[in-house]
């Protein structure tokens, strides 16, 4: 363990500044070269915001623990957001904000003291509590141990080795309500939304109340089983969206019970709604019980796997132990367990795997944990059955589909949620979350889980995860029928992708059925692919399979069914079991019972059918109309990450539009962005196509409404002609001086990760000179939130992150000015996307890249003060394209000096 001191004055402050970073000590500031200041780095004795983010700024791996304000911050204001940098501390503790790295690196001496001065302020009740947890970390080798237990007077107390990190002990149990009953049926009259509007932001503006009283439709009563009440409803940017359809919705929600969920496609939506709601109630506590947000299980804290890594971590302490003491500060911090959430302290996944805490192997034993009345996940489902309102997102709507499914076969006890109203914000991104949603993969993951999930650990595995034998031989002891199908499973489970798999699939040695076969369709990925070498993802055709896959095929598809009729039969009995004993049984070991069973029936009616399905369609050449199949080797930074067969549907509204909208009895589906505007008199054949109303018996009601923005004198939009975009070189100048130009507070967007890594590489210092900070995804070890919470808070810092970032920034004012596209985003011409423009037409192309325009030129303008440029440099860019951009809009071809002249000018 290395000394630790009990004073500041004794550590350098140091923050990265390419080349090298800027240190601060004994009020001293300066600049240091690179090798300098990885010297500082690896002492142990330096203080750091982010030390995982510094150390890849330093390209150098910190050699000993670090005094991270971070860590301090999560300790002494647990729960509490922060932008993870010297910046957002101070911000968040109300101090002098810094301006350049230099003052960044003075400010950290300053958050730590005001953090100490915290402590040393708190009451004696509540020092004392905190005493036991300080001195585990420290123990652990904490480096703020020392400093914190000489202000919490108190000396490192003998005890449990977890002693302060137990925070499940203090968390208070839910209690089940009674069913609320169906939601009724009453309309909502414009009058009233309007009405209701009005009270949330006193004076609507026009386009804005327009908008309230065409979402309106959504909420009247249905008339047909089956077809419910679609409103396809466009709002330009700054028309008041979020607002104009909460006016509508909160009114149906107070007439007629819970039933109304709002969905978003990406989390930071999810709190922008959250914040809006606060107008509806202005009271926090009325508002936590009103409206809850619902997130994915994976999403929130398990606190049996939360406590069985605190536990292991007394055996080996360590900077893992901080990580986990420092989220049990979390836990006792009156938090949701919302580990997505901005609370959280997600800087500490570079110690700990998240994963390892979290419900995302399926292995939740639900009422049978020890847990389980205090579980973070059941606590969210019982709050939202009762809220008028829930917030959800896309992808958790649809996987509850299934889970409604179950319920309702009548096998579970467990009632399905009510979700008889809809509005489905990001509406433009149904397609892809469907496309998500209603796919199938098999692939050694996949099979590796399972295989874990029925047998449990083997070999080295190390799992808290208990095999199906473990968790069941109690309950079946006197029932031989049980036994007999449980050994069949164990054993037939052998047959799947083991521990290790993809060493042996991808040498000589692989073992069994779901190897065998692994190793085949590798083979094959690699015999027809163009680039068997690439950097990225590789796919192949499926058909025509040589005889040794189709043989592995076969194989494969018998050893799976023999996995799925034991599972069958086996929760077929723990269901009579459950019955037979009704009378008698104990309340903990139903639960266990039923528990058990859930998990049965999803994995041998849900998964295995699904995976034998695909398997016979191989078998018999099938090539299914509605679904397209392909055989990939999925890849990390060029690493083979994963072997799979994957099956999606061509056009995955059809299931979206009969596992969704048509059990509702109305949706509002909306966004900026639903229509394609580059085919006339076909917008809204393209909005009806992408969100699945085309699929529904009863038309759907359209309503559009323009932005108030005036684009023709707040943007420009410049298609660069004289760029080799070919040339990384030439590519990373004109990012570089067209930043230059803007001042900073730039969005480069990448169509490829390779191409964003050797620009960051090349553009990193000259704009550090300049007085610019660089951030970017897959170079800076951050979360995408984080990267852009940097961005947003640094008003002259650039981004560069690929595509996929072009709908997640949310960045108002002059912190996001200018937009740069590397190239024309066409879509990457995948097996799947081949297959769905057959279905859809040639245009099928524009219209994705439109969209793509679309919703990268909507982050630009955010309010009506707001300036911005957006440039694409590709001379080749053709006319068509242009429709993605609003009317008004002035569009310049032109060389790239021209563009750096007009927009230095234009945003100057």
């Amino acid at each position: 363990m290395l000394p630790a001191t009990d004073s500041l004055s004794a550590l350098v402050a140091l923050v990265p500044a390419p080349p090298g970073a800027a240190i601060c000590r004994g009020g001293m500031c300066r600049r240091v070269d690179r090798e300098d200041a990885r010297a500082i780095f690896q002492s142990g004795d330096a203080l750091v915001a982010h030390a995982a983010f510094v150390a890849g700024r330093l390209k150098a791996p910190p050699a000993k623990p670090l005094y991270d304000v971070l860590e301090l911050f999560a300790f002494v204001r647990p729960g509490q957001p922060a932008i993870p940098s010297a910046l957002g501390l101070a911000r968040a503790l109300f101090l002098d904000l810094p301006e350049t790295p230099e003052q960044s690196a003075a400010a950290l001496f300053a958050v730590a003291q005001r953090l100490l001065d915290e402590v040393r302020a708190m009451p004696a009740e509540m020092r004392a509590r905190l005493a036991p947890l300080a001195a585990t970390l420290m123990r652990s080798g904490w480096r703020w141990g020392l400093m914190l237990q000489t202000v919490l007077g108190a000396d490192a107390p003998h005890g449990s080795p977890i002693a302060g990190m137990e925070a499940w002990r203090v968390l208070p149990q839910w209690e089940d309500e009674a069913p609320q009953g169906t939601p009724g049926s009453q309309p909502v009259a414009p009058e009233e939304a309007r009405a209701r509007l009005l009270s949330l932001v006193g004076t609507p503006r026009p386009e804005q109340a327009a908008y309230s009283d065409a979402a309106t439709f959504a909420f009247g009563p249905r008339e047909e089983a089956g077809a419910p009440r679609i409103a396809l409803v466009e709002a330009g940017t700054g028309t008041g969206k979020t607002l104009g359809y909460l006016a509508p919705a909160s009114v149906w929600a107070e007439k007629n019970g819970p039933g109304l969920w709002i969905s978003t496609y990406t989390r930071n939506l999810q709190r922008q709604i959250v914040q809006e709601i606060a107008h509806l109630y202005p009271d926090p506590a009325e508002r936590a019980e009103k409206a809850v947000v619902r997130k994915g299980r994976e999403n929130y804290l398990c606190l049996l796997n939360f406590e069985e890594a605190a536990k292991r971590t007394a055996l080996a302490p360590g900077q893992r132990s901080v990580a986990l003491g420092l989220i049990a500060r979390w836990i006792g911090s009156n938090t949701d367990g919302d580990m997505s959430g901005a609370g959280f302290p997600a800087f500490l996944a570079a110690s700990l795997p998240l994963g390892e805490i979290t419900d995302r192997r399926g292995e939740c034993i639900y009422a049978a944990c020890p847990h389980y009345r205090i579980c973070f996940i059941e606590r969210a489902i019982r709050r939202a059955r009762h809220a008028p309102i829930v917030v959800a997102n896309h992808a958790l709507v649809i996987a509850q589909a299934a889970s409604d499914w179950l319920a309702t076969d009548q096998t579970t006890d467990t009632p399905p949620e009510r979700r008889l109203r809809y509005v489905f914000d990001e509406g433009h991104h149904l397609f892809d979350a469907a496309d998500s949603g209603f796919a199938a993969l098999l692939s050694g993951r996949e099979m590796a889980e399972l295989r874990r999930w029925i047998r449990g650990p083997e070999g080295r595995a190390r799992t808290r995860m208990r095999g199906l034998e473990e968790r069941l031989k109690d309950l079946i002891a006197d029932d031989e029928e049980a036994q007999h199908a449980l050994e069949d499973a164990v054993q037939a489970a052998g047959a799947l992708a083991g521990e290790g798999w993809m060493a042996r699939v991808t040498g000589i040695s692989p073992r069994g059925p779901g190897e065998i076969f692994l190793a085949e369709i590798y083979a094959h990925v690699r015999a027809r692919s163009d680039d068997r070498d690439a950097f990225y993802t590789l796919e192949a055709e499926a058909q025509p399979l040589g005889e040794e896959t189709l043989r592995a095929v076969m194989e494969l598809s018998r050893a799976l069914k023999r996995i799925a009729d034991p599972l069958t039969r086996l929760s077929k009995l723990l269901r009579k079991a459950m019955d037979d004993k009704s009378a008698t049984l104990e309340p903990y070991t139903r639960a266990r019972l039923e528990a058990a069973a859930r998990g049965l029936d999803r994995r041998a009616r849900l998964v295995l059918p699904a995976w034998i399905r695909m398997l016979e369609n191989l078998e018999t050449g099938e090539i299914a109309e509605d679904f397209t199949d392909w055989f990939e080797i999925s890849r990390e930074d060029g690493r083979d990450s994963d072997v799979g067969f994957e099956r999606h549907w061509i056009d995955p509204t059809v299931p979206l539009a009969s596992e969704i909208l048509e059990p509702a009895h109305g949706a509002l589906i909306t966004s900026a962005t639903l229509r394609d505007s580059g085919v006339e008199g076909q917008d809204w054949e393209s909005a009806e196509v992408r969100t699945g109303a085309l699929h529904l018996p009863q038309p759907a009601r359209r309503a559009s409404f323009g932005s108030p923005f005036r684009y023709e004198d707040q943007s420009r939009i410049f298609v660069v002609k004289d760029v080799a975009r070919r040339d990384a070189d030439a590519l990373a100048a004109a990012m570089r001086e067209l930043f230059l130009a803007a001042g900073g507070g730039g969005l480069g967007l990448f169509t490829a990760v390779r191409a964003l890594k050797d620009t960051e590489a090349r553009i990193a210092r000259p704009l550090a000179d300049a007085g610019i900070p660089l951030y970017a995804q897959h170079v800076d070890r951050l979360d995408t939130g984080a990267l852009v919470d940097l961005f947003r808070a640094e008003e002259n810092a650039c981004l560069l992150g690929t595509d996929a970032l072009r709908d997640g920034v949310d960045v108002p004012g002059r912190s996001l000015r200018l937009v740069v596209f590397d190239k024309v985003p066409w879509p990457k011409p995948t097996i799947l996307h081949k297959a769905r423009r057959a279905r859809f037409g040639r245009s099928y192309d524009d219209l994705i890249t439109r969209f793509r325009l679309k919703q990268a030129f909507g982050r630009l303008i955010r309010g009506p003060e707001d300036k911005g440029c957006f440039v694409v440099l590709e001379s080749a860019m053709p006319s068509r394209l242009l429709a993605a951009f609003p009317q008004g809009a002035p569009v310049k071809r032109c060389g790239l000096a021209e563009a750096i002249g007009d927009i230095r000018q234009f945003l100057g």
